[in-house]
């Protein structure tokens, strides 16, 4: 075995220095700046999150017409019912003050018959 050499401090200090210098060197290079591949991803990558801005701004507006026409139809069906309640209920008071009225007719043509009987027998 005498390929083989024991590296010293020293070495391994040297190639952990190397090694760090070389990362380094590359992390640079990836993080140029001015790289236009690297400004034209990022430009895509905003226009893409300007787009999905867009649609979720969008898709909140058409759900807050949903609800605004929502509760609009409710509101002219409720109108619509209290309407046709009170019709029945002002129907339904004119229908009994006609039998009242028909009612006290009647009484008073029973009484009076009565009274022209009464007459009649004298």
């Amino acid at each position: 075995m005498s390929g083989f050499r024991d590296k010293g401090f020293g070495d391994r200090l040297s190639t952990a220095e190397s090694a760090r210098k070389a990362m380094q060197q590359r992390f640079q290079s990836k993080a140029a700046m001015d790289d236009p591949a690297l400004a034209e991803r990022k430009a895509a990558r905003q226009a893409v999150s300007a787009a999905r801005e867009v649609r979720l701004a969008e898709r909140e507006a058409a759900k807050l017409a949903d609800k605004a026409r929502e509760a609009a139809e409710r509101e002219a069906r409720e109108t619509a019912e209290r309407n046709l309640r009170l019709e029945e209920q002002a129907r339904e008071t004119l229908e009994r003050e006609e039998r009242q009225v028909a009612l006290e007719i009647e009484q008073k043509a029973a009484r009076d018959a009565r009274y022209a009987a009464r007459k009649a027998r004298r």
